[in-house]
């Protein structure tokens, strides 16, 4: 079966790649037949596969139109999310899971666990997700966070978490407040890098247009047109949960996130994450979202590991 699709608004030596590469990566992922010429892509294989080649198309234009480029990395990408999309939607287009187009290429929402995620956040003005280790829970919260400040939709991002491991007493810790906290906040600040170029992430931290700071800096404060994390919520108690989530202003949004299983807290505290989720899950405009193990998008063996201690749990 042959079909031509119209690379229509984009040069189409961009969508090629130097030397053909971007076409030359598609035909190794298919057994498809792909030549350009012109304007015109032909595609020669089976149905099925032309129907998971069509979305990646449509992607890749997207990405073209967005980004001005597109590169080998963007193209891996693409092509895992559009054969994805293919099987859960029966080809149903899905460019909304593109969170945000970064200096080294798309932030793509690849599981099913992931893409629910997003949707709540673009629907939702308070969100929780709670899930184990590898889910993407803090990463994909920033990379909303930076989509929403690159789109102008708020003007400023507010990063805060628990300090639990210096008990929050950081007047005892040397050095500024910088100093203090940083290396609680190294996954967050990892993040950031991976989707804000070295000298305008610094520009934007000079300026606190991204803020990052304890969660007990945020008490007497009101955040209005703000995106603010709290990034390992189970380690909030009852108080600061509530502290934190009425700080929320007008115009802003909200991403928890959290693991029920690991908190750091004493014996006799309740965490503040597992408080909300029992008292908050019927409030209108706020979401809870639960990953698992599906959503692992670290080394294999994380899965593995993760399932392991569950075993052992529900064992004791």
């Amino acid at each position: 079966m042959k079909k031509t699709f119209q690379l229509k608004d984009i040069d189409p030596m961009i969508f090629s790649g130097a030397g053909d590469e971007n076409i030359k990566i598609i035909e190794d992922y298919f057994n498809s037949k792909i030549v350009l010429r012109g304007n015109s892509l032909i595609v020669d294989g089976l149905k099925k596969e032309i129907n998971e080649i069509e979305l990646l198309v449509e992607n890749i234009i997207y990405t073209i139109t967005n980004k001005g480029f597109i590169d080998s990395k963007d193209i891996d990408i693409l092509i895992k999310s559009s054969i994805s999309q293919d099987i859960a939607n029966n080809g149903e287009s899905k460019l909304d899971n593109i969170i945000l187009y970064t200096y080294k290429g798309a932030v793509v929402a690849q599981t099913k666990g992931q893409q629910k995620y997003y949707k709540s956040v673009c629907n939702n003005d308070i969100v929780f997700a709670i899930g184990p280790a590898g889910t993407g829970k803090t990463f994909q919260a920033v990379a909303c966070a930076v989509s929403a400040l690159k789109n102008n939709e708020v003007e400023k991002i507010v990063i805060t978490r628990p300090v639990v491991e210096a008990g929050e007493r950081l007047g005892f810790l040397p050095g500024d407040l910088k100093d203090k906290v940083d290396p609680y906040l190294v996954p967050i600040y990892d993040s950031l890098h991976k989707m804000i170029e070295g000298p305008k992430l610094k520009e934007y931290l000079n300026k606190n247009i991204i803020e990052i700071a304890p969660l007990a800096y945020m008490r007497g404060r009101t955040l209005h047109n703000a995106f603010i994390i709290l990034d390992e919520a189970q380690n909030s108690t009852k108080m600061q949960m509530k502290m934190f989530l009425t700080r929320l202003g007008v115009t802003s949004k909200a991403i928890i996130t959290g693991d029920i299983t690991q908190t750091d807290l004493g014996l006799n505290e309740t965490s503040g994450l597992i408080d909300a989720v029992n008292i908050l899950n019927k409030v209108k405009g706020i979401s809870f979202v639960k990953l698992d193990e599906s959503d692992i998008v670290r080394h294999k063996l994380v899965k593995d590991i993760i399932k392991a201690y569950k075993r052992k749990k529900v064992d004791e």
